[in-house]
């Protein structure tokens, strides 16, 4: 029979943060760290991203975890630092493909579909990166994106390509640092999104440019707007627009594994048109083949799936095990 600590070892080991760190007190409470260490867990698993770096996990969660996690944080003021996601995207798509990977072993679908459209939300950010020295962040935006003849956050302009939602993203984005940290909260709750879309836009499909994106170095606009076009296109495809395949409204229909494969195989034969979008074609070892390949051909550089989650639910399982004072 198993015993109450064997069962709390296998939840730690499902990353059950959330029930662990409920019933963790009632078996072992000499174990003090383990239902803080649990609330860090599920912070991330839920891509909870506006705490990642919550000042009171200091004395629960080792100072590495803490940093690495830090590296996948949005920031909560135009000034605080460090940056960490908008310094880089590379460690957020990290940590989004092991929560994907997780939620796909637990059976998860509607949570992995959840996060596949984050991804796709924000992937146009991940191909600007190389060009644009960091990942978006509003305080650190080109001046080139206001020179002269730039249409980019013109609202009414009829010759801009953008939505109107991503019109108004565009011109809110390039004012956003000088505002409250409540403006800058409500920014990035409401229209970072439409930014990341807005940016894409611009390089990869806008019918008359416009000088918004004349800062950009020629030898790199090529490379820039076929990953942009990738990126677009996955925001697109079956097995993103499952999230929205519900008869009435969203969360009603869970589709099965075999359906999310199905969606992935479409998917990756509507990416498959050029060199960037073929890398999703790979058997790379990910629930979803090709996924890490696709998001590292979009950044330029090697996507892995991280270990941040897998670390976490190591240590928890250590901090069971550790024998109870005498």
């Amino acid at each position: 029979m198993n015993s109450p600590l064997d069962l709390l070892t296998a939840l730690a080991r499902r990353y059950a943060f959330a029930d662990l760190g409920a019933l963790a007190p009632m078996v072992v409470p000499h174990a003090v760290l383990v239902p803080a260490l649990c609330e860090f867990g599920q912070r991330l698993l839920t891509l909870d991203a506006e705490d990642f770096a919550a000042e009171a996990d200091a004395a629960a969660v080792r100072s590495d975890l803490r940093r690495r996690a830090r590296d996948c944080h949005m920031p909560q003021t135009p000034r605080e630092r460090p940056r960490g996601a908008l310094a880089s995207l590379r460690p957020a798509y990290g940590l989004l493909l092991e929560v994907i990977k997780i939620r796909w072993e637990r059976r998860e679908l509607s949570s992995m579909i959840a996060a596949l459209h984050i991804a796709g939300e924000y992937l146009p950010l991940l191909a600007f990166e190389p060009v644009l020295g960091h990942s978006g962040d509003p305080a650190r935006w080109p001046e080139g994106l206001r020179a002269e003849g730039s249409r980019f956050g013109a609202i009414g302009d009829r010759e801009c390509d953008h939505t109107k939602s991503e019109k108004s993203a565009a011109e809110r984005t390039l004012r956003v640092a000088q505002e409250p940290p409540e403006g800058w909260r409500t920014y990035f709750d409401r229209q970072h999104s439409q930014l990341a879309g807005a940016l894409a836009t611009c390089v990869a499909k806008c019918r008359k440019p416009c000088t918004a994106m004349d800062w950009i170095p020629e030898e790199a606009r090529h490379g820039l707007a076929l990953r942009c076009k990738v990126a677009l296109t996955f925001a697109d495809t079956p097995v993103v627009r499952l999230r929205h395949a519900a008869p009435v409204g969203h969360g009603f229909g869970v589709p099965s594994p075999e359906e999310v494969l199905d969606a992935w195989a479409r998917s990756r034969a509507l990416l498959d048109k050029n060199g960037v979008g073929h890398r999703a074609t790979r058997d790379d070892g990910f629930p979803l083949p090709g996924l890490p390949s696709l998001f590292g051909a979009v950044a330029g550089a090697p996507i892995r799936p991280a270990t941040l989650l897998a670390d976490v639910s190591a240590e928890l399982v250590r901090l069971i095990g550790v024998p109870r004072p005498r």
